[in-house]
């Protein structure tokens, strides 16, 4: 029987493979895609949401708007000092349904609160719908199986030095989550860096052929370049598909069972996932360390070949 999944998510280059790879495959019964604001603002997030499930044939998932900004933080994004979209690099086309006019988080309690059976959440951006409606309706943290979130880093960030991206545009919000209760894999920067697109791998996906190949392919050579010269890696790192990745085979991924915080003082340690490996406990938090590269983008690639 398919798992059901809410994907909450900011598309975003990662999160559109990511979205691909989740409407692939029949082992996930996608309920539904809310969208946050992150990599690019919310009208940006749902409208790319809305293309990539046009591009995927599916263009009947129910896609929910959600916050427009972090609880207390403002929104700042790379993307909007540039006024990126988020979608650079190929040519997608334009949704035929509208976004649903339900909140994100009302969808989220309501949805949760009503689930004969318990739900997995796979999020992809900041923590801001799933935490708003945790601190509206703390019961509906019964009725989810798992979150598998991207998030978080225990070495080096990518936003500052110490901090990952999408823990960083909304901390408060992170820690609300993580200190829930609800069993939690995290898949850190330290993992997907281990995940690289590199020209070979795009290159592949490329010879597939699809129009959905073709577009993955034209995406990924736009994205990660920056991120790669950085860290001086041989392509791109691949962070939001990997939790889908985790939710199909999860014997790709090696993870620990350990605390986490999120750092909420302000300060050079703002958003910083502070991971003790010291201390493991048998609490309902892990945090993913290794992950099998080659197998992911065998997945990756077979998936894309199946549109």
């Amino acid at each position: 029987m398919a798992r059901p999944v809410i994907i909450d998510c900011d598309p975003g280059v990662d999160d559109a493979i990511a979205l691909l790879l989740a409407l692939s495959t029949d082992q996930l019964n996608i309920l539904a895609i809310t969208t946050v604001a992150g990599n690019v603002p919310l009208h940006y997030t749902t409208a790319n949401a809305l293309k990539i499930c046009e591009l995927a044939g599916c263009p009947d998932v129910s896609i929910y708007p959600g916050c427009p900004r972090p609880i207390l933080r403002p929104l700042h994004t790379a993307a909007e000092v540039h006024g990126a979209t988020g979608l650079q690099g190929a040519t997608l086309p334009e949704p035929s349904q509208a976004p649903q006019t339900q909140h994100a988080v009302e969808y989220l309690v309501h949805t949760l609160s009503q689930a004969a059976e318990p739900i997995t959440l796979a999020t992809l951006g900041p923590l801001t719908n799933v935490a708003l409606a945790l601190i509206q309706q703390p019961c509906i943290a019964e009725n989810i199986q798992e979150i598998v979130a991207m998030g978080g880093a225990v070495t080096h960030g990518n936003v500052t030095p110490s901090a990952e991206f999408n823990i960083y545009v909304d901390p408060h919000a992170a820690q609300v989550v993580l200190s829930a209760g609800i069993p939690t894999t995290l898949i850190t920067l330290d993992t997907t860096h281990q995940v690289l697109t590199t020209a070979e791998r795009r290159q592949t996906i490329r010879d597939l052929g699809s129009p959905v190949a073709q577009a993955a392919a034209d995406l990924l050579a736009h994205y990660g370049q920056a991120d790669a010269e950085r860290y001086g890696m041989p392509g791109s790192p691949l962070h939001d598909p990997c939790v889908l990745a985790y939710l199909m085979q999860p014997e790709l991924f090696t993870r620990r069972q350990v605390p986490v915080t999120v750092e909420l003082d302000p300060g050079l340690s703002l958003g910083r996932t502070v991971v003790d490996w010291w201390h493991p406990d048998d609490g309902s938090m892990f945090v993913a360390d290794g992950v099998n590269a080659e197998k992911f983008y065998d997945l990756l690639t077979r998936q894309l070949g199946t549109y």
